[in-house]
């Protein structure tokens, strides 16, 4: 059973930063894509960006230029910089992992990232 912890969330300005953290214990990094959601109410959960086990990473066109996705497979963390951040990047964001041998897939249980002044 694998678990995720994600940290970092909280209050900032508009154009300020952020940098998330999801720690996976109960697994092999390797075996694993790792991925950020976020959601705000009334709306579906959305991907922000996607990492692989070689760390080939795709973004969400609203992340693209903004945030980067990384992982530290000797700390079995991936992490969200989260740059020049806007009011609509307001939500709850979600750490998400997927057993690319077994399909099986885990969520943690989400961090608040409010944007504003």
């Amino acid at each position: 059973q694998v678990q995720l912890v994600e940290s970092g969330g909280g209050l900032v300005q508009p154009g300020g930063s952020l940098r998330l953290s999801c720690v996976a214990s109960g697994g092999s990094s390797s075996d694993y894509v790792m991925a950020w959601y976020r959601q705000t109410p009334g709306k579906q959960r959305e991907v922000v960006a996607r990492i692989d086990s070689r760390s080939r990473t795709e973004y969400n066109d609203f992340a693209e230029g903004r945030f980067t996705i990384s992982r530290d497979n000797a700390k079995n963390t991936v992490y969200l910089q989260m740059n020049s951040l806007k009011p609509e990047d307001t939500a709850g964001y979600y750490c998400y992992a997927l057993n690319v041998r077994t399909s099986l897939s885990y969520w943690g249980q989400g961090t608040q990232v409010t944007v504003s002044s």
